[in-house]
């Protein structure tokens, strides 16, 4: 039986590309597939396999002294969702433009960033603070038109790189001095915008533990979350459940779906709500967001 490993790890690495290489040996001896990336702000990855070999990767992983407390993820999925294994050192763990400048690390994570809530502490702040409360969307806008909690404020970015700009403007300060929850897929783009929304004069932030997949295994879609929720790999999007609501609207003919695929301009090349039936339609032509003022096809 096969399962997906979802986790990630903010602590100080003096030396990232050695700590790829033992990685990518890990992976490469339990047959796992994936994508990792190491910085030196710490280790972020999605790998699948056989169970009994994410549990090897697991206890290997968590022998580096920085990793020990590092939170692993299971989701649905396997080996397969994958094309091929994928380690990298990088600058950045996550991908905002020059965000080394943004935050720091220490050996307990990011230094100054919103204060983590269990999903039953995120119930307990709404029903006490009602409207006071805001999620604030920390993924890309496409991730959002499938998938958010309700009444969220989703910014307008099409890359993490877009969100610094969306902080400095003046959208935002209606909401500076209300409890803003930041909430993303897996956790970790939290950690980085709820510092980077501290700097620029948000003053009661929060951010849920886990991100939406730990809200999604406690309450699945009977509390505050509506939709699919878009994921890395080759299923593009997951359900918490048999009942999960369908928010999203085809690009294309504007009826109900939470499928996606990608632009057909190579130069765009950006994911977008498209219906099965529109996707079957290859000489319907249609404009993505990233490029309107181009006709062009499906892939």
């Amino acid at each position: 039986m096969q399962k997906i490993l979802l986790y990630y790890k903010f602590t100080p690495i003096k030396d990232p590309e050695a700590v790829k290489l033992w990685q990518k040996t890990l992976c490469a001896s339990l047959n796992l597939k994936g994508r990792i990336i190491v910085s030196h702000q710490g280790l972020n990855g999605t790998v699948g396999g056989e169970i009994e070999d994410l549990k090897k990767y697991i206890k290997g992983t968590k022998e580096f002294p920085g990793f020990k407390n590092t939170v692993f993820k299971w989701s649905a999925g396997g080996r397969e969702d994958f094309p091929r294994l994928s380690v990298k050192a990088r600058r950045e763990l996550v991908g905002f433009q020059n965000s080394e400048d943004e935050f720091t690390v220490d050996a307990h994570g990011v230094v100054g960033g919103g204060k983590h809530l269990k999903p039953e502490q995120v119930h307990k702040l709404v029903e006490e603070f009602g409207d006071d409360v805001v999620f604030f969307d920390g993924r890309n806008a496409h991730e959002a038109k499938i998938g958010k909690f309700k009444n969220a404020v989703v910014p307008d970015t099409r890359t993490s790189r877009d969100f610094i700009k969306e902080l400095e403007s003046d959208k935002y300060d209606h909401i500076k001095n209300k409890k803003v929850i930041s909430y993303c897929t897996g956790g970790i783009r939290c950690e980085v915008i709820s510092a980077m929304m501290k700097k620029r004069g948000f003053t009661d932030l929060y951010q849920i533990d886990g991100g939406i997949v730990k809200y999604g295994e406690k309450y699945g879609d009977d509390g505050l979350w509506e939709g699919s929720l878009r994921v890395f790999d080759d299923r593009l999007s997951v359900d918490f459940s048999d009942h999960a609501a369908v928010i999203g609207k085809c690009h294309h003919c504007g009826g109900k779906t939470k499928d996606l695929a990608n632009c057909a301009l190579k130069s765009c090349d950006k994911l977008m709500v498209v219906c099965k039936d529109c996707q079957q339609l290859p000489e319907r032509k249609f404009h993505a967001p990233a490029c309107a003022s181009k006709s062009h096809l499906l892939k």
